[in-house]
């Protein structure tokens, strides 16, 4: 065994251990988006005096390591709660990929009484879906249902909940299976076969929730279309007859339904992790300091601290700027990295992760419009959901060509539909089976039309038009 201090306490580590390894084991891990492969850059820390990555780094006896200052996600619910607390009382959970937020909801007046929020642990794991997967195929899911346990019990604290009150669970597909206990790895390949989409109990001395009495999942569509989507559709509710909604979740995996009274079709758009900053050079969650909002003018940065890095937000309006001042043209070429405060830029290869990120967001949306044989002139809303969408500059977002065009003024931010959804359904207890009864599910991999949209977003040409 050899002795590593870390922020100034002592571990043993085993021989040979890497020290990203013995960070998550001794419960002081660290984001490492890309899953510890090395090819992000995110899990940087001081050993001896010297900046090195985590992962690629081995233990050695007397070693000094010095950890970064931990991220606080900021998260916006859009609810801020009525502090009206009564009798009958209920919880209702949204398991993010970034963030968890933790609701108190009182039954009596059918609203949300507070909030709390906190970062989704298993970030140390990897910032997508698919490297946690990966990850519990090569080591089991154990680590990452004790992370996410861990972290809802810390919020329960801090939001002071009633003993015994049933807890209200809504997340994406691999989410509930890390919360519930089971191992997510099937979903890691075709056909990507969830263990369970139907609501799930389990009790919370079972899962390690003392105080709760029971859990209770939404239920989900598919392995990539999970209770979250549920809990939004729960949310939004259906649009008058004879007109279609667009709910578009812009979280780390973006997911996307085309609904009606009469029909649904949904997909998952693979973006990636961009607008969460992962395969951003200086991009960073939305914490203090982050680049939010940027203009010709100046950028604005969470709780106005010096700019260390940029949030999603922030890189939807940097892009715009950048093709208004010509230093982006329509194909995404830009010649050289532009700074957007000191320390913080944007590089040619960020532009190309927008690129490809916004394009598969964009041509997913684009897609099922045209399979559901529709125009947008007969979509009445598009609703944009997710932490992402709480402060994000529209008609940016058109500019850039996140967004159509055609549905700028249609365009409602329900910052976290999800949370919001499950409060709605712990009160209400109304058939969520009521949107999913003719949901269709889509696999863009393997769709014409979503390939040829794809190429066609990929470019900036609506900027210049």
């Amino acid at each position: 065994m050899a002795r590593v201090e870390i922020n100034g306490a002592a571990y043993e580590a085993a021989p040979g251990e890497r020290l990203s390894d013995l960070l998550i084991r001794t419960g002081n891990a660290i984001p490492m988006p890309c899953g510890g492969r090395g090819n992000c850059g995110k899990c940087r820390v001081t050993v001896n005096g010297q900046t090195a990555l985590a992962c690629e780094t081995v233990t050695e006896a007397g070693m000094r390591v010095t950890l970064p200052r931990r991220e606080t996600v900021v998260s916006v619910t859009g609810d801020a709660g009525t502090e009206k607390q009564t009798a009958h009382s209920a919880l209702a959970l949204d398991i993010g990929t970034t963030t968890l937020a933790l609701a108190l909801v009182s039954l009596d007046e059918g609203s949300i009484v507070r909030v709390v929020t906190g970062t989704n642990p298993q970030r140390a794991f990897g910032a997508d879906v698919m490297n946690r997967i990966g990850y519990c195929k090569a080591h089991g899911p154990d680590r990452l249902r004790d992370a996410v346990i861990a972290a809802v019990n810390s919020l329960l604290q801090e939001l002071d909940a009633p003993a015994d009150a049933v807890m209200f669970v809504a997340g994406n597909t691999a989410m509930l299976h890390l919360f519930f206990g089971a191992d997510p790895s099937p979903m890691g390949a075709a056909p990507y076969t969830p263990v369970f989409l139907d609501v799930k109990k389990a009790s919370g001395a079972g899962l390690g929730l003392p105080g709760v009495k029971e859990a209770v999942s939404l239920p989900g569509a598919a392995a990539f279309v999970g209770a979250d989507l549920t809990a939004g559709l729960n949310f939004v509710g259906f649009p008058p007859e004879g007109k279609h909604r667009l709910l578009i979740d812009l979280g780390t995996n973006a997911e996307v339904v085309l609904f009606s009274r009469a029909s649904a079709l949904c997909t998952a758009a693979a973006a990636g992790p961009c607008f969460e900053g992962a395969n951003i050079s200086c991009g960073m969650s939305a914490s203090p300091g982050a680049i939010a909002a940027c203009s010709p003018e100046g950028c604005v940065t969470i709780d106005n601290l010096p700019a260390v890095g940029v949030c999603g937000t922030g890189l939807v309006d940097a892009v715009a700027m950048l093709l208004e001042n010509g230093s982006i043209d329509e194909t995404g070429y830009m010649e050289e990295a532009y700074a957007l405060a000191p320390d913080v830029y944007l590089t040619p290869a960020d532009v190309r992760q927008y690129q490809l990120a916004k394009s598969a967001i964009r041509a997913a949306a684009e897609t099922l419009v045209r399979r559901a044989r529709i125009s947008f002139d007969d979509i009445d809303a598009l609703y944009i959901s997710g932490g992402f969408s709480a402060k994000i500059n529209v008609r940016n977002a058109v500019k850039t060509g996140l967004l159509p065009a055609a549905l700028e003024n249609k365009c409602i931010a329900v910052n976290n539909s999800s949370l919001l959804g499950t409060a709605k359904f712990a009160c209400e207890r109304n058939d969520l089976y009521q949107y999913l009864a003719h949901m269709r599910c889509l696999d863009l991999s393997s769709d014409p039309v979503f390939s040829e949209l794809f190429i066609e977003n990929m470019t900036f040409e609506e900027a210049f038009l």
